[in-house]
């Protein structure tokens, strides 16, 4: 869709507390922030979309509401795109609430799930206790069948020995909702487990199946057998849900497909993401990375941290040369899980992050949260215990008469007695000493969370900006930027939901892989060919049966190599030099291209050495033409802003401090620090002795006074 269809594009993304809604019609933002519904998220979704609808002066612009350049109002039946992410499948997986699930593996490899790798959190913890498997043994049956390293059959798959397997599946108590098949050596010849799944569908057994050569045909039997096992675990779970979602959304009138929000930063059809949930398990925060690099972009910033603070957690990542880092070696929960993801770092560290005192009398923030309900003690909703966001409104940094709802009334005494009593007291300090310790170690946290994808990834942030998002992150950020020497904070115009309006600038993208260990001397050029050119058609396939311009469809190949002998890749892009096949000369150039990564990324490289190549990767994505934002207010002065002044503490001292309305910001405005800017849906705090500037698209701009 143009930028200039009359049609709206809705973005949907639920969070831990807050549900947020997005539209953009012809360049306007409108933005509705209701609270989440973790019982049933896609009920938060429907009601959001119906708050949305009614929301009076709802716009992040100044001076407009919900009500499009004619004023017709946000009306579903006008919805020409709807994208939304989801964090329940990420849920299921941290909660363990997924559906009873079976595991078919090659005969001997039955505990190949369960005994996983050697590595632990800590080499020196003799006590450690490895996660429990996705499917417990008692539901893990072997299948006498047996494939080589290079795919040909050593011992065939025997209809007789199946039919047996596929009785005893039947006999498990509860009998499983699915079930998972991850065969030795599939990613080379997926004939056998194909078979397997063709029996199972033809059984009696009413269960989805996923098959590993379809979830993940990639080296390594134990990632390969968990990310299959997980997506299991979690279809009838994703299943139910976007089926309610999307059944809601059709009675609701809205004429439009549901789109996904992928973990690897790009689009799928609401149908794919319920044959492969695992691909959804960082849905939101990959579309707040998103739209954080879209909006550093347009301010000249290729090379940012990224930073999403919401109510519950904090998701730190890295971009650069604009493009989110992608990973195949991403955890969530306890497991390490195969499939490409934006590269996203998650502490328990938001608002809602409850502070307490542990056993030794230091002071802790989270993991735990207030969540939702009953959230922080200010909402007023029940909230006992402090927090986060409590902390700031003690220390002046929020509006009490100013919180993101009518109905959220701020009781500024309750929130006192109760750090009086559960902090300050023991603790032996003040209630706004607590306060600025609570605020202290939070942003300790989330100092080490930022330097895990910086510093110990061999990137330097000071060559960064930092892109501050959330809720709660523009209140946190430029502390953070001061701890890492950060020179710029960016913070855009919707901060407060930016994974929302990331969804409707993010293109829709197909990852396919398969491995193909070979020595890089001995690879078969014909066979990359074909496999290539094997994404290439599928992927293509799927975009343009989804309605894509075939004109607007990109093909981005690579390759995973390393050295002879090493055990993990590094994936590099390939080049095909304008020809349409892999030639000799493409895979001197892919290996020239390892070497380099290689000396950037661990410190040196082996020219000499032999190259092996893993695994064979196309990306196939197709571009969307991203709206021209609005920036609001473009004349007059910083001091046409400004709505007063209160006592603020920073560090210990208070400071007399100006306070902003954001929506009244113009652009190239320009302030000094220290200074509080108000918006619908963030705070954002600038630090004595910085300075800050709105740009032309309506972000605040803050120089970090090193």
């Amino acid at each position: 869709m143009s930028s200039g269809d009359s049609g709206w594009r809705v973005g949907v993304d639920v969070g831990g507390t807050f549900t947020d809604v997005v539209t953009v019609r012809d360049g306007t933002v409108d933005v509705t922030k209701t609270p989440s519904t973790p019982d049933a998220p896609d009920e938060g979704v429907v009601d959001g979309l119906e708050q949305h609808q009614v929301a009076d002066g709802g716009a992040v612009e100044q001076g407009t509401s919900d009500s499009g350049p004619e004023g017709d109002g946000f009306s579903d039946e006008a919805v020409t795109f709807f994208a939304h992410g989801t964090t329940v499948a990420t849920n299921a997986v941290l909660e363990r609430e997924w559906a009873d699930t079976a595991l078919l593996t090659t005969e001997g490899f039955r505990d190949a799930l369960e005994i996983g790798r050697q590595a632990r959190p800590d080499i020196y913890d003799f006590d450690v206790v490895k996660p429990d498997p996705i499917v417990p043994r008692e539901r893990r049956l072997e299948v006498p069948e047996r494939l080589d390293e290079r795919g040909r059959v050593d011992r065939p798959l025997e209809t007789d020995a199946l039919d047996a397997v596929v009785d005893r599946l039947r006999e498990l108590d509860p009998e499983p909702e699915s079930v998972a098949v991850s065969l030795l050596f599939a990613f080379e010849n997926p004939d056998h487990e194909r078979g397997v799944r063709d029996r199972l569908e033809a059984s009696p057994l009413e269960c989805s199946i996923s098959i590993s050569s379809d979830v993940l045909p990639e080296i390594r039997e134990y990632e390969r057998t968990l990310a299959t096992s997980l997506n299991a675990a979690l279809k009838p779970v994703m299943d139910t849900y976007l089926g309610r979602l999307s059944d809601g959304l059709e009675d609701r009138g809205v004429p439009t497909s549901l789109e996904i929000m992928q973990s690897n930063g790009g689009l799928i059809r609401a149908e794919r993401a319920r044959e492969r949930p695992i691909n959804t398990l960082l849905s939101g925060p990959a579309a707040g990375v998103q739209g954080a690099a879209h909006v550093a972009g347009l301010g000249g910033l290729e090379d940012v941290l990224t930073m999403d603070m919401g109510g519950t957690s904090c998701d730190v990542s890295v971009v650069q040369g604009g493009a989110p880092a992608v990973s195949t070696d991403v955890e969530v929960g306890e497991y390490p899980v195969g499939v490409p993801m934006v590269s996203i770092h998650t502490i328990g560290a938001g608002g809602g992050s409850i502070a307490w005192i542990d056993d030794g009398g230091a002071l802790r923030v989270g993991p735990t949260s207030a969540g939702a309900v009953p959230g922080p003690i200010c909402y007023g909703r029940g909230g006992e215990q402090p927090t986060v966001t409590d902390a700031h409104l003690l220390l002046g940094r929020l509006d009490p008469e100013a919180l993101l709802s009518a109905d959220l009334e701020a009781d500024v005494d309750t929130v006192e007695q109760r750090f009086r009593d559960a902090l300050a007291e023991p603790l032996g300090m003040g209630v706004r000493e607590a306060a600025q310790g609570v605020l202290d170690v939070a942003n300790a946290n989330m100092e080490r969370a930022l330097r895990v994808v910086s510093v110990e990834q061999g990137h330097d942030p000071r060559d960064f900006g930092l892109v501050a998002f959330g809720g709660a992150g523009p209140l946190h950020a430029t502390a953070l930027a001061e701890g890492l020497d950060v020179p710029t904070v960016v913070v855009p115009r919707t901060a407060g939901v930016l994974s929302a309006l990331g969804l409707l600038i993010t293109d829709h993208i197909h990852d396919f892989s398969t491995s193909m260990v070979r020595p890089l001397a001995d690879v078969d050029l014909g066979a990359i060919d074909a496999t290539l050119e094997a994404f290439e058609r599928e992927g293509v396939d799927r975009l343009t049966g989804d309605g894509r311009d075939e004109t607007k469809i990109t093909v981005e190949p690579a390759l995973d190599l390393r050295y002879v002998g090493q055990s993990f890749e590094l994936s590099v892009p390939l080049d095909l030099q304008g020809s349409d096949t892999v030639t000799e000369g493409v895979l001197e150039d892919a290996a020239e291209r390892f070497h380099d990564r290689h000396e950037r990324r661990y410190g040196h490289a082996s020219p000499t050495e032999p190259i092996e190549l893993v695994t064979v990767r196309c990306r196939i994505r197709g571009s969307v033409e991203t709206p021209t934002l609005r920036a609001g207010v473009s004349t007059g002065k910083a001091a046409d802003a400004l709505t007063g002044e209160r006592q603020i503490g920073f560090d210990g001292a208070v400071h007399e401090t100006r306070i902003y309305d954001r929506g009244r910001l113009p652009a190239t405005a320009e302030f000094e620090g220290p200074a509080i800017v108000e918006g619908p849906e963030s705070t954002v705090v600038v630090r004595p002795g910085q300075t800050a500037r709105v740009d032309e698209f309506g972000s605040i701009i803050v120089a970090v006074d090193q």
